[in-house]
């Protein structure tokens, strides 16, 4: 018998809360809510990672076997209209009804996808989380929020539909390409800057960098977790937004969705975009009179010690990244909304920009 070993959290929304584990060979975790399922006569099935699937064969000989499940190609083209009718499809070709049960496995491409398809599909159903990304585990699979993208602009349409469990198995970040390993960072590093001053902190200085062996990891992923829960249980479907509350989540967001939009989605993982637009982000707040210099130098040496981007790869026009900006989901009666901070570790929403600053950030970082 291998032996469980996980730290069990909760994200207390009455009766929506639900637990996240975080440990390794959570599988037997996730096989108990099959047959579960199964022994109530309940369907399941499970949306996964096309590179997930090539990768596990743990997962193909434990999971892969017991349910139907819809393998789907990695990267944000999947997150589209075409690739939710397939899942629509996939639904009910399988019998799937209103007690059926969805599990996905993969990143947050793959989570946002399956947690829209179960808002939608039958008006609702229950699904499961099972993040095998790093960007995944600390941000994506948990809070419940769901969507797709649009040619005009990222997670334009989607749902609040929360997961009935989140299960963090770090044992499938040993099979995690680096790249994706440092994109995950980016949404780590991004709790540090709008509200965890203390993680900031043991960021800048780990020494050893974090990997997905470190012993320091579990307790980071669980830091992220953990203050996303706090946010999400103040404001579950972002109504406070104006002052602050889950707009939060969105520190340069502003700016990476718009550089993803306009680059073509695909051409920068979620986090390298994020990497980029919390420097975007730190500078404006550095214009407005509030952080200092130094915490610029800080984070661009962050970034670079995990291999993140601090400056665009080819240029792309501002005018372009404007209209990306104007569709952002957060505008709000015509006026872009962006996440500021008054110093590291302390976030604010606001609208009072003015957007010559914004072409000055973004031509910081090689647009023209």
């Amino acid at each position: 018998m291998v032996e469980q070993r996980h730290k069990k959290l909760e994200v207390g929304l009455e009766n929506r809360s639900y637990p996240i584990y975080i440990g390794r060979n959570l599988n037997l975790l996730v096989q108990d809510i099959i047959q579960e399922c199964h022994s109530q006569g309940k369907k399941v099935v499970a949306l996964m990672d096309d590179g997930l699937v090539k990768s596990s064969s743990e997962l193909k000989v434990d999971l892969l076997q017991s349910i139907p499940h819809l393998a789907l190609p990695s990267g944000e083209k999947t997150k589209s209209v075409e690739y939710l009718s397939r899942v629509w499809d996939f639904l009910a070709r399988e019998g799937v009804d209103r007690t059926g049960n969805l599990i996905a496995f993969g990143g947050g491409v793959t989570g946002d996808l399956s947690g829209f398809a179960a808002a939608s599909y039958l008006r609702g159903i229950d699904f499961y989380q099972v993040p095998t990304t790093l960007l995944a585990m600390v941000d994506s699979s948990v809070g419940g929020k769901t969507g797709i993208n649009l040619s005009a602009g990222k997670n334009l349409v989607g749902s609040f539909h929360q997961p009935k469990a989140v299960f963090i198995d770090l044992d499938y970040l040993t099979t995690l390409p680096k790249r994706e390993f440092s994109a995950g960072m980016a949404e780590v590093i991004k709790y540090g800057l709008l509200g965890n001053q203390g993680l900031y902190q043991k960021l800048l200085s780990m020494k050893p960098l974090l990997d997905s062996q470190s012993e320091e990891l579990p307790g980071v992923i669980e830091a992220c977790c953990m203050d996303k829960a706090k946010i999400v249980e103040l404001d579950e479907k972002e109504t406070i937004g104006s002052t602050g509350g889950r707009a939060l989540l969105n520190l340069g967001h502003t700016f990476a969705h718009a550089i993803e939009a306009v680059a073509g989605y695909g051409e920068y993982l979620h986090g390298e975009a994020v990497s980029i637009g919390l420097l975007c982000s730190l500078r404006l707040s550095v214009m407005m009179g509030h952080c200092k210099e130094s915490d610029q130098r800080e984070l661009e040496n962050l970034l670079n010690s995990y291999s993140l981007p601090i400056k665009l790869r080819s240029s792309l026009p501002v005018s372009d990244l404007k209209v990306a900006m104007q569709s952002d989901k957060k505008v709000s009666g015509g006026k872009l909304r962006f996440v500021a901070m008054r110093n590291v570790g302390d976030a604010f929403v606001t609208s009072e920009v003015e957007w010559g600053d914004v072409v000055k950030v973004w031509r910081s970082v090689g647009a023209d």
